[in-house]
């Protein structure tokens, strides 16, 4: 018989095995899990079963999580971390156009490596501070349900890039958790409302319209036979109620006459007036006017808005997710007119005028009564229980964007087109360009654009030992595999000598199966200190590599700094040197970011100094 135990509140008995769905939101986020058939949120004792996606750490380092955390975003916006989602996966290149949006440091540190956030003395990545948030769901739904939580469906955007759904799922295993599955936002609510569907009825064409905190997504998916089966994805994973707030803000900020410097340079106050733009749109979802004040400048401003200016301001916003559902139908190869039903998901989709627009442009009144807030976690849940063997719910996904490699004149090879159901095994030949070519380097990149430098890397490495022939001689295959959670794995293998190659494609600042699982497949104890150990190595690999620049940098150009930048950069190299003989990541961070901010004067000086001298004697009609 299997163990079972009480639910206190209702007195019903629980399952021991229980699965969970979890929406890990910009905003918001829930837990969830199906009981006697039905799928319901998670509240523990005394709180809601929305958890604001909010941490706060104070002085000591203490951390605290949703409500208790979002009372400091005011108070304290320093170290009062949110929205973290939408820096899942991305360099601080991805955001640096929506920098102003972050009220706490982020680090940047590289073009093509993962944002660090900084609180004090100590750096966090993104997937870290999101395993945060997931510990907290868990915490609840064990306290609540007296039951363990550990096997769980997350969901992410429809249109998360490889990177981005790596990134969720290394969160997931961080916070102890054993990831059954990512499934897309908007197929987890079709999940939701399909549930009471016969298996009878006609097949039926879905558009999910998904406006969450940070994200759009639209999703044309068919249902038929008890199969969901996704047609096309589109959307934009910048384009969200964030955006609305925004665009709110920068009306006040120009009606009076307020620089967006001053938010930059004022966290404070940057904190306050996007809290009011964020009041004053909910506000203006049942009322005609908003207003309200704030100090500026030691004196109180006024800041109003009518519900005619909101929609005004919000229209270029909502044409662009309709935009993304033109985009989606001719994908899917389907007209308005074939669609027989329109889900509304996220808190965004409460805007009268996102339901007004959406119901114009699809001709039918969407569908609402399911709480947009929950519906993902719900269908998350439902998707979780049919690993259970509860459900005969089957679930056909697909890959979001195209998938390729970097071929002769950085053009992209597409070798997995977008919209391709998933799980696949896609192969594809080729072969070298030059005479006795030994190595061939492989790109991998994700993206619609015909220049690989217009798509995002998701990754390389190098298949070596190919036998020396003739350019075109040898026979070389590229195989891509993605798996149910829309993770790749690429080989590469020279057919005439079966030399091969393969790698696990996720971003480079990425926690690794490999480094994770060891641990965690032991003991979820053990996954805490395995990562703690990979975070330090990575911080002792980029220090090594500063040096040797630093070094480089100092030798080469000595003549033009002076004595005292030479002794300074010295002397913090001499430091970084002797943080890398410990194991304190924060340490060997802090010593990095304080050589890199003392060189950063003199080094842009000599590089002004390098590009004075190329240039001497040189006519504007020269070539070079």
């Amino acid at each position: 018989m299997a163990k079972v135990s009480i639910d206190i509140v209702s007195g019903d008995l629980m399952p021991d095995k229980i699965h969970f769905g979890i929406d890990l939101g910009t905003t918001n986020s829930l837990i969830a899990y199906v009981k006697d058939g039905q799928p319901q949120c998670i509240a523990d004792f005394g709180k809601d079963v929305i958890i604001p996606s909010i941490l706060h750490f104070d002085s000591s380092g203490i951390l605290q999580v949703g409500e208790d955390a979002k009372h400091f975003l005011i108070s304290d916006p320093q170290n009062t971390i949110f929205s973290v989602k939408r820096l899942l996966g991305k360099s601080y290149k991805d955001i640096q156009q929506d920098i102003s949006h972050f009220s706490y440091k982020i680090i940047d540190n590289g073009e093509n490596e993962l944002v660090k956030i900084q609180i004090g003395n100590q750096f966090y990545s993104p997937i870290e501070l999101s395993a945060f948030i997931l510990k907290e769901l868990k915490q609840r739904a064990e306290h609540r349900l007296k039951v363990p939580v550990e096997d769980v469906v997350i969901t992410v955007p429809a249109y998360f890039n490889d990177s981005q759904r790596q990134a969720t799922k290394d969160a997931g295993k961080l916070a102890g958790l054993n990831v059954l599955r990512i499934i897309s936002e908007p197929t987890a609510a079709a999940l939701a409302y399909g549930m009471g569907l016969s298996n009878k009825e006609e097949k039926q064409n879905i558009v999910v319209y998904d406006l969450g905190g940070g994200t759009f997504d639209v999703t044309i998916l068919t249902l038929e036979d008890g199969v969901f089966d996704i047609l096309s994805t589109n959307g934009d994973t910048y384009l969200g109620g964030d955006d609305m707030d925004k665009t709110i803000v920068n009306h006040w900020l120009d009606l009076h006459k307020i620089e967006h410097q001053y938010l930059i340079d004022n966290k404070d106050f940057s904190q306050q007036i996007r809290l009011l733009a964020e009041n004053a749109k909910k506000y203006l979802t049942n009322h005609p006017s908003f207003e309200s004040e704030i100090i500026y400048n030691q004196k109180n401003i006024l800041l109003n808005l009518s519900l005619d200016k909101f929609n005004e301001l919000i229209t270029p916003l909502v044409q662009k997710t309709l935009d993304c559902c033109n985009a989606a139908l001719k994908d899917a190869n389907l007209k308005k007119e074939n669609i027989d039903k329109v889900i509304l998901v996220g808190g965004s989709t409460r805007v009268p005028l996102v339901k007004q627009k959406v119901e114009e442009f699809f001709g039918k009144k969407p569908l609402d009564n399911i709480d947009p807030n929950q519906i993902v976690a719900l269908g998350a849940a439902l998707q979780a229980d049919a690993f259970l063997g509860n459900s005969e719910v089957y679930l056909a996904d697909i890959t979001p964007l195209s998938l390729g490699i970097e071929t002769v004149g950085g053009l992209m090879d597409v070798i997995i087109p977008r919209n391709t159901k998933i799980p696949t095994h896609v192969a594809k030949h080729y072969t070298t360009s030059v005479d006795g070519q030994v190595n061939l380097k492989i790109a991998v990149f994700q993206g619609e654009r015909e220049l690989v430098k217009e798509n995002r890397k998701l990754g390389e490495f190098t298949l070596k030992g190919i036998p020396a022939m003739p350019a075109g001689l040898p026979k070389i295959e590229i195989q891509f595999f993605i798996d149910a959670d829309g993770i790749l794995k690429v080989t590469a293998k020279e057919l005439r000598s079966g030399i091969e190659q393969t790698i696990d494609i996720q971003p480079s600042f990425g926690l690794t199966d490999e480094e994770v699982e060891k641990r965690l497949l032991d003991s979820i104890e053990n996954a805490k200190q395995d990562i703690e150990t990979r975070l330090i190595l990575e911080a002792k690999e980029e220090a090594k590599h500063i040096l040797y620049t630093t070094e480089k940098f100092l030798k080469n150009h000595e003549k033009l700094l002076t004595p005292d930048e030479i002794y300074g950069t010295q002397k913090l190299m001499i430091q970084l040197s002797e943080n890398l003989k410990s194991e304190n990541r924060n340490q060997i961070q802090n010593a990095i970011e304080e050589l890199n901010e003392f060189c950063k004067p003199f080094a842009q000086r000599v590089m002004d100094s390098a590009i004075q001298q190329a240039l001497f004697g040189k006519n504007i009609n020269d070539e070079f």
